[in-house]
């Protein structure tokens, strides 16, 4: 009583702006936002319309109905809806193993104790470094520093890349390895002695192996990484073809270097054959190592020199691999001899039929 009435206030928690770009990178990356809150069913709702979370004709359960579910239930809703307001903690737990019954990978944020069940259940548990609670950071995977939703996204699009690049890695070592082993078994069973002596191998895995590995590691990520559909986590490394890839990739590079062998020999003797398959199986890598850049563009698409590091390392390796061969005292040690202009022409046009290898596969595969 004898209160005179001023107005009325009212308190808002905005969006961030980025949170929207957020949102919609996660629908291109095949990643379904789902909201979870305590808050009111009108306010979770505005806030979902605003972040391109809820349709206009979306469905929002409450925690009441969630309760009158049974797990079937509660299944087709979390197909269907993607909006859940007051919520109590077991309802988040029940949703996250909702979605686990359908073979969905699970992340769930939160800040409060009460998210901390779910964020346990989850796959993968993201807490709230600023605004969360000790029990929430401790039972989380891992925490944001900045609290901000498009930082997950950000380590989405990050861990995408340095998962490619891994597989890129692997592929390069294990074809170009299968490359090495083809060719000593294959000049062995044709009646010739070994075309590479131990040394020379050693060269190969050691520089022109190990530099351009390394390089295709820090490769940029793919423009359109975030464009792909989630990986399986039942899916292996090489699955979808991959090792039937890698096995004609590494079948060709050594019929390269083999059918190098047999010509130098033929033109030039035993010694220039040997010279002339080492030369090939150690420059064709390095070509190689460019087609791995990536898995769908075309080598001439992307060019030579997106990845400096990559290019940089080539261009030593090349350099050391001439020196090897033209260096009198380097020839000592790797038992090469010189070659003639006419073999270092054939070298260098079998070193780069790598390219057209995989161009025809980038190309069928697309």
């Amino acid at each position: 009583q004898g209160l005179c009435y001023l107005g009325l206030v009212g308190m808002m928690d905005p969006v961030r702006p980025e949170a929207v770009e957020a949102i919609a990178a996660c629908r291109q990356a095949g990643i379904r936002p789902v909201m979870i809150t305590g808050d009111h069913r009108d306010t979770a709702a505005a806030i979902a319309r605003q972040l391109g979370i809820l349709e206009p004709e979306g469905e929002v359960l409450t925690g009441a109905q969630l309760s009158q579910m049974d797990d079937r239930a509660l299944d087709d809703a979390v197909a269907r809806c993607s909006v859940f307001a007051r919520v109590q903690p077991e309802h988040k737990v029940r949703i996250v193993e909702a979605f686990h019954r359908q073979g969905a990978v699970t992340a769930m944020t939160g800040d409060g104790v009460n998210d901390a069940p779910a964020i346990q259940a989850a796959d993968i548990g993201v807490g709230m470094g600023m605004t969360g609670t000790d029990v929430t950071k401790n039972v989380a995977d891992m925490v944001l520093t900045d609290d901000n939703f498009a930082t997950i996204v950000d380590a989405v699009e990050e861990g995408r890349g340095i998962y490619q690049n891994i597989k890129k890695a692997v592929h390069f070592l294990l074809s170009c390895n299968i490359g090495e082993i083809m060719t000593i078994f294959a000049a062995i069973l044709l009646g010739h002695n070994s075309p590479l002596l131990p040394v020379q191998l050693l060269f190969i895995n050691l520089v022109t192996d190990s530099f351009p590995a390394i390089c295709l590691g820090l490769e940029p990520p793919e423009k359109d990484i975030m464009k792909e559909p989630p990986r399986s986590d039942k899916k292996g490394l090489f699955g979808g073809g991959g090792m039937f890839r890698i096995f004609v990739e590494g079948m060709f590079i050594g019929s390269l270097a083999l059918f190098a062998y047999l010509l130098g020999h033929k033109t030039g003797g035993a010694d220039v054959g040997s010279t002339m398959c080492f030369a090939v199986l150690s420059l064709s890598q390095l070509v190689h190592s460019f087609n791995m850049r990536s898995t769908k563009e075309s080598l001439f698409h992307i060019g030579i020199l997106g990845n400096r590091k990559l290019a940089a390392s080539s261009f030593l390796c090349i350099a050391l691999q001439c020196a090897v061969i033209t260096y009198a005292p380097l020839q000592f040690i790797f038992h090469t001899v010189p070659l003639s202009p006419m073999h270092w022409v054939m070298v260098a046009v079998l070193s780069l039929m790598p390219v057209p290898l995989v161009e025809l596969e980038k190309r069928t595969a697309s």
